[in-house]
Order: C-alpha cells, then structure tokens, then sequence
C-alpha cells in the first residue's frame, strides 16, 4: 500500500510527522516544486519524500490537505479516481448553500470520480496533530466517515499503524456531519482533543 499527502502546509506537514515516526514512507506534493519542498521534508525524516503532483497521485490512498477551494485543481489531474482512497483533511467555512447543500465531503467527492472517499484527520489543530499520538496512557482519537465501510476500514487501519485510535462515525451524511463545518458553523466534536485508554 502506498500512501500521498497532496498539500504541504501545516496539517500536510503534522501528517508527514504522523508518517516519520512510524517509519512509514510517504510521498509529498504541493503547488511548489519536489525541490522547493525537499528541505521542509528532509527536516521531518527520510521516509517523506517530494514529488511531483503526477508522481504523488500514483498512490494507493491519498490524503487532501489542501485548502478547500483548491481540491478541484488536484481532482483535474485524473480523469478517473478508480482504484484510490482518499482522505479528506480539509475544512472550510463555505456557507452548506454554496456547497449545493451537501456536508464538504460530499461535495469534494464529486470532483475524484469513483474514488472512496473517507473524511479523517480534519478536527484537529495542526499543532496537536503533528504531536505523538501516544499519551496519556492512551491514543489520541481521530474521526472517520464514509458512504464505504471497506474505505473506512483501510484507513482505520492506517491510523492505528500512526498511532491513533480511530472512531467510526458512520456515513458523511449522518456521524460525519459532527465533524463537517455547516453554514459556517464548526461541527461539534471539531477540534475536540480526546483520547481512547487502553484496555
């Protein structure tokens, strides 16, 4: 299984982390060139590596950390999603009118034709995200969603081998609307920190 961050600001880069600490490797791509991001990624560890967008998208599951409003440029690079995973980090503020009255999930999907589409790793800051995981005597939470349980369950199982303790929160259109922002309204459990202890 091969994995992508497409979006390398602050949660692309907490992501990255995520990755490093688990030798787990990981391609990087942005708007700015392999080159312009390799220092960034040298810092977080050898397992991150830039490429370009073209190169990146080759991977089996693909986490969206770009800005919302720049989702569709990403989604033009293919013409067919098939065959890809992939994780929805973003959040916006655009009021749910402007988004044809879907969760921002949904909406986004639309534009990656026949990918799986799973909404994690959104609810936290960046800050909190790039920390370990493993506190507390426990594992911080992440919040999925999706209209797929088999997407679910592979990127569950991508968050356990990070360190998190995923929680399903069903369909986009029902659990996963607690992590949507709404008319410009956050979700309940956004950047809710909360831990699952060990049993």
């Amino acid at each position: 299984m091969s994995y992508a961050i497409i979006g390398f600001g602050a949660v692309g880069q907490a992501l990255a982390r995520a990755f490093a600490r688990n030798n787990i490797e990981v391609s990087v791509a942005s708007r700015r060139s392999p080159q312009e991001l390799a220092p960034q990624a040298q810092s977080i560890g050898p397992t991150v590596v830039p490429k370009t967008l073209q190169e990146a998208i080759k991977a089996d599951v693909i986490i969206l950390s770009v800005l919302f409003q720049g989702h569709r440029e990403v989604a033009k690079s293919l013409a067919s999603w098939q065959g890809k995973t992939i994780i929805d980090a973003m959040n916006t503020n655009d009021p749910v009118e402007d988004l044809s009255g879907l969760p921002s999930s949904a909406f986004a999907a639309k534009a990656f034709p026949g990918a799986k589409f799973v909404k994690g790793f959104n609810h936290l800051l960046a800050s909190t995200l790039a920390t370990d995981p493993n506190v507390k005597g426990g594992h911080r939470v992440v919040f999925l969603s999706s209209d797929g349980e088999d997407a679910t369950a592979l990127v569950a199982d991508l968050a356990k081998r990070l360190g998190f303790a995923p929680v399903n929160l069903g369909k986009i259109e029902e659990g996963g609307m607690l992590v949507q922002a709404r008319g410009r309204v956050w979700g309940p459990l956004i950047f809710q920190d909360l831990f699952k202890q060990e049993p």
